[in-house]
Formats: C-alpha cells, structure tokens, sequence
C-alpha cells in the first residue's frame, strides 16, 4: 500500500539580512555563504521530510524584508500551513519588528481560525555571542505571552536548524488534523419515516 504523502507550505518572514535565505540553505541544501545578497520578492525551495513517521513535501518560501516587497505579501502567504518568525540576536529592531510581521501575515493570508495558527519563531546567529544583544530571556519572555515556541538557531553553524522547520512542520500537521470536521452518524432516515408512518392509539 502507498504510504500518504501530505504538503505543507511554510512561510520564513523576518527584517532583511536576519539570514532567512541563509537558514533555507543551510536545512535543504547544507550550505551557508558569507555573502549577503538580498532576496528580491520571493524564491521558495523543496524538502522532503518524515516527521512522526509521516512523508511531507515542503514547500518552503523564502520572503523579502525590505519594506518595497511587503505589499506582494498576500500572494506568497496565501495557503501557507506554518510561518517562521526570524530575528537576528545582534539586531534588536529585527526582534521587535516580529509583532509587525506575524500581524501582517495573518491579516494578508487570512487563515480560518488565526488564533491556531502555528508560528515557530527563530532567534538567528546564535554562534554570534559576543555580539548579542537580544537575550534569550527577554525572547522567551515575547513568545510565552503569544504562545509561541522560541529557537535559538545558527545557520553557520547548522545549530538547531532542523530543529525549527522540523517543528514547524509538526505544528502545521497538528493543526490540520485538529481542523478536520468530525463525521456525525448517518440519520436512517428509511427508519425514521418508518416510525412517522406509524399512528400511535391512545386506547384499546
């Protein structure tokens, strides 16, 4: 028997040059570059995974941060399973401006229920440490009250990539098998006209 493969589309949002293009990179490819080259619009990569012993086809997509890109926004999100949150430790203006971005996703995909939307956010550079400015208590602090998952990565390093698209993937499969509508036992309707047929006496 052939075993179900599902898909799943995962948005990677963040400021520019917080190493999205890098982290795809590094977890489809497992390479990383020195050299910065700004995404224009959207590039996206595959990945074949198992994740709970489940095949999924990813589709990852890989978004600009420069502000000009923004408005292409709803055609990228559009149908995308889970979103990947990305700042940059040695940049705080890239950790507060994920509140911008998850809010501008989620009014730009429209999702049906936005509240369970699964998003992973991804503290980047983490190899970086003696330039960090963003510590991770005052990151676990933003994603415990948003109920969000917090991953401290590295994209030079490889250090818990696999981790953070992998756990996106298992949110995002999650969420779908919660959103599946519960099937109600078929009404034997043969059965009910039956009983209406019926006249019911009140004496003998």
């Amino acid at each position: 028997m052939a075993t179900k493969r599902y898909q799943q589309k995962i948005i990677v949002l963040g400021d520019s040059g917080v190493g999205k293009t890098s982290l795809l990179n590094r977890y489809v490819r497992q390479e990383f570059s020195q050299n910065y080259r700004a995404t224009i619009g959207a590039d996206f990569l595959s990945k074949e995974i198992t994740v709970d012993d489940r095949h999924i086809s990813l589709q990852l997509w890989d978004t600009a941060g420069q502000e000009r890109f923004q408005s292409l926004g709803m055609a990228f999100y559009r149908g995308a399973d889970c979103c990947l949150l990305v700042y940059d430790m040695t940049n705080l203006k890239s950790f507060q401006s994920l509140a911008n971005w998850r809010d501008e996703f989620l009014k730009q995909s429209s999702p049906n229920d936005p509240a369970t939307f699964p998003f992973i956010v991804l503290g980047n550079k983490s190899d970086l440490v003696n330039e960090r400015v963003v510590s991770e208590a005052m990151a676990q602090q933003w994603a415990k009250e948003n109920d969000l998952i917090l991953i401290e990565v590295s994209a030079k390093e490889g250090k818990s990539v696999e981790e953070g698209f992998q756990e996106g993937a298992r949110k995002a499969m999650k969420r779908e098998q919660q959103s599946q509508p519960i099937l109600k036992p078929a009404i034997n309707l043969k059965k009910n006209n039956q009983t209406a047929g019926k006249k019911k006496s009140c004496c003998k």
